[in-house]
C-alpha cells in the first residue's frame, strides 16, 4: 500500500457529498453530513480493508469529523470548480437537446444526474439519464439544464402531492 497523501493538520477539500452510511451516531442512515466543497483538517489517518487509506477529517463549519477516502479529497488550495447540480439531482432540459439535428430530449424533459464532470471544457457538465431515452445517458453542459422544480418542491415539503 502506498503512503498517505496528506498528513495530520493539513487542510483538504471534499469533492463529493458525504452522507451517513449508518456509522455516524444520532442521524438517520443516508442523512447528509458534509457538503462537497467544504474544507476540513486531517485529524487521523487509518486504513480500511488493508488497502484503502481513510482520513478522519474535521469540518469545523459543520462541527463534524467524518471518514473520507483519499479519492474524495483534494488539497484545500487545489483548483476547485463548483457545480450547480449533484449526483442524483433531478434536472430538466432548459432547451431541446439534439445530436446531428435530431432532437433527442424536448425542452422541459426530466432526467437524473448520474455523474458530475467538473473539468469538462467550458465548465461543469453532467451525464444525465433522461426518462424518455430508455437507458441512454447524455453529457450535457450546465447551462443546458435547470433544476426540476417539482422534485425540489417535493423534497422541501414531505406532504407534497405529485402533479399528474
Amino acid at each position: 500500500m502506498r503512503g498517505a497523501r496528506w498528513d495530520y493538520g493539513e487542510p483538504v477539500r471534499l469533492t463529493r457529498n458525504v452522507r451517513n452510511d449508518g456509522t455516524y451516531p444520532g442521524l438517520d442512515s443516508g442523512a447528509p453530513l458534509v457538503r462537497r466543497g467544504s474544507i476540513g483538517y486531517v485529524v487521523d489517518i487509518g486504513t480500511f480493508l488493508q488497502d484503502q487509506i481513510i482520513y478522519a477529517v474535521n469540518f469545523l463549519d459543520q462541527a463534524r469529523t467524518v471518514g473520507c477516502r483519499e479519492e474524495e479529497l483534494i488539497g484545500a488550495d487545489e483548483a476547485w470548480a463548483p457545480s450547480r447540480f449533484e449526483f442524483r439531482d433531478r434536472v430538466c432540459a432548459a432547451k431541446s437537446l439534439a445530436i446531428g439535428g435530431v432532437v433527442l430530449v424536448a425542452a422541459g424533459a426530466v432526467g437524473e444526474v448520474v455523474k458530475v464532470i467538473r473539468d469538462a471544457p467550458g465548465g461543469a457538465a453532467y451525464q444525465v439519464h433522461f426518462d424518455a431515452l430508455a437507458g441512454r445517458v447524455l453529457q450535457i453542459p450546465e447551462d443546458a439544464l435547470r433544476p426540476d422544480e417539482l422534485s425540489r418542491a417535493a423534497k422541501d415539503n414531505d406532504d407534497a402531492t405529485p402533479l399528474p
